[in-house]
């Protein structure tokens, strides 16, 4: 066996591996929201029907989600670095077919290869972090950096997406893959060292089944709910999958080698990292789902331009993400998220004076207050989480971040879009004569209501189209209200579960119980017999 002695400070290697790591991680976000803008050639060129739609966009998101813990467990046992690079190959594979897909039901099957290829990232390059940067300053940075791509990522889905669309066909959205991931496969054996927990025991097939089994029904209910409304269903669907769950937590306490370690959960700085990085996704998916209908359905703009006046907001939070670690090396990271909570009421405060006449600027205002307040999330919470648990441990501890955000996305979009449409129903108005088919979609949401506006055309369009769109804005306010309230209880969150944290310069990474196995590249990190 050969173990890695790694510099306590990294150098140019371990920040060029960095970079190689960057690349997957935007990668996976990208696809998540870059189907949206394909959709509509999709549907002409395959044929898709509504339910095979949604199909198509979600399934990639879900199965990243149920896959997480499994994968980020799976690699403390078979290797990260394997890991990472299985799912690099799974991902060229599942491109190619997506590109290709010749009907919907192949293009679904290829985007939920997808997304289970795109649950090794998170965790493996986590846990490959953790391994590269011991000094915690470094640390800090290296996952400003790191953040940096996640968010770059959902920005450029919107862009590339849309620059791809003018010039290819559908397909050539998945292709930009496959340079990326051949580059990941190329690198990484000269970049990557091996890392795994050698005592890690076998993967127990039943928890997997039992995690699946209960993250994905909960999340599809949850984003049913929140498209449909309230429904029988999708409710079963939740309690179904809150079943499950139930059982897998009770299994993994009675099994020798847990699919999730649920000690990990006991450390408290780890366990106030991921219940205020679950709510600050809830606030986040919530106000992203009302945001974007607001730039769309309300202000008109197509999912192209909603995109671009995204990039001020998502600007701004790059830039304060990257400043964020510094600060945390001489101030605690529990001041900086309380002020940033703090900061995110503010500018949920200012989203409650927007109009539908002149909202935009308002509303554009407002995000990039709420995202600089958000910022320091991205690169701090996820520090806290590999730095406060064992090294051997760091694949599992890699998959906590992704799942409790997808989960608290999920659950944000359920709730708060149930929130405003319940606001819109309550205050729009229909006036006599639309068609009773026209006014029950007007009625059921604004989507409903602005083609049956355009189709109903004259006076009583345009009364229609104003009363929806004013309707609409009155929810938005009403979700700002509630997430206002929500950031001010995650500034408390924070003070209260980690003012025991100290400034990172003054930190120390903690020592496994066991030692772990790891192999440096060829020529790379200084290795010891």
């Amino acid at each position: 066996m050969t173990t890695v002695d790694v510099p306590a400070k990294a150098g140019r290697r371990e920040w060029l591996a960095l970079a190689l790591l960057c690349l997957p991680t935007m990668l996976t976000t990208i696809d998540i929201n870059v189907m949206f803008l394909a959709l509509p050639q999709v549907s002409e060129d395959l044929g898709a029907n509504s339910t095979e739609q949604l199909w198509i966009t979600d399934i990639y998101g879900f199965l990243i989600s149920g896959f997480l813990i499994t994968m980020g467990t799976l690699g403390d046992r078979i290797g990260r670095r394997r890991l990472l690079y299985l799912g690099g190959v799974g991902f060229i594979v599942a491109s190619l077919l997506a590109a290709y897909s010749t009907s919907t039901e192949m293009l679904i099957a290829s985007r939920a290869l997808l997304g289970i290829a795109g649950a090794t990232v998170m965790p493996s390059v986590l846990a490959l972090i953790r391994t590269l940067f011991r000094d915690p300053k470094q640390m800090g940075a290296a996952m400003g950096l790191w953040g940096t791509a996640l968010t770059v990522g959902v920005v450029l889905g919107p862009v590339v997406g849309g620059l791809l669309l003018g010039a290819f066909w559908w397909g050539s959205i998945f292709l930009m893959a496959v340079p990326i991931m051949a580059l990941l496969l190329i690198a990484g054996p000269l970049l990557l060292p091996e890392s795994r927990n050698p005592d890690a025991g076998r993967l127990d097939v039943l928890s997997m089944v039992l995690s699946l089994g209960g993250i994905l029904p909960v999340i599809y209910g949850l984003k049913e709910l929140a498209s449909g409304g309230w429904e029988p269903v999708p409710a079963g669907w939740i309690l179904v999958g809150l079943v499950f769950l139930l059982a897998f937590v009770r299994r993994q306490r009675r099994i020798s080698s847990p699919l999730l370690d649920l000690t990990l959960l006991g450390n408290r700085t780890l366990g106030a990292g991921l219940t205020f990085a679950m709510f600050f996704a809830f606030v986040s998916g919530g106000l992203g789902l009302v945001a974007t209908l607001f730039m769309q359905m309300v202000e008109g703009l197509s999912p192209f331009r909603a995109g671009l006046w995204m990039l001020l907001p998502a600007i701004a939070m790059i830039i304060v993400g990257n400043i964020a670690p510094m600060v945390a090396r001489k101030v605690r990271p529990a001041y900086i998220l309380a002020s940033g909570a703090v900061l995110g009421g503010v500018g949920m405060v200012m989203i409650t004076q927007v109009d539908a006449e002149t909202g935009l600027a308002t509303l554009v205002a407002g995000l990039v207050v709420v995202y600089i307040g958000g910022a320091p999330i991205g690169a701090l919470i996820p520090f806290l989480v590999m730095s406060s648990a064992p090294p051997e441990k760091a694949g599992s501890a890699g998959s906590l971040p992704g799942a409790v955000g997808e989960f608290g996305v999920a659950l944000g979009v359920a709730v708060l879009g149930v929130v405003g449409t319940s606001v819109y129903r309550s205050e729009v108005d229909v006036p006599a004569g639309v068609p009773a088919a026209a006014a029950d979609a007007a009625r059921e949401s604004i989507a409903g209501a602005v083609p049956a506006a355009s189709q109903l055309g004259g006076p009583a369009g345009a009364e229609l189209l104003s009363s929806a769109r004013a309707a609409f804005t009155e929810g938005l306010n009403v979700v700002a209200v509630v997430t206002a309230v929500l950031f001010a209880l995650l500034a408390v969150l924070a003070l209260l579960g980690l003012r025991h944290v100290p400034p990172t310069a003054a930190m120390a990474m903690p020592d496994g119980p066991s030692p772990v196995e790891e192999q440096a590249p060829e020529s790379g990190v200084r290795a010891a017999g």
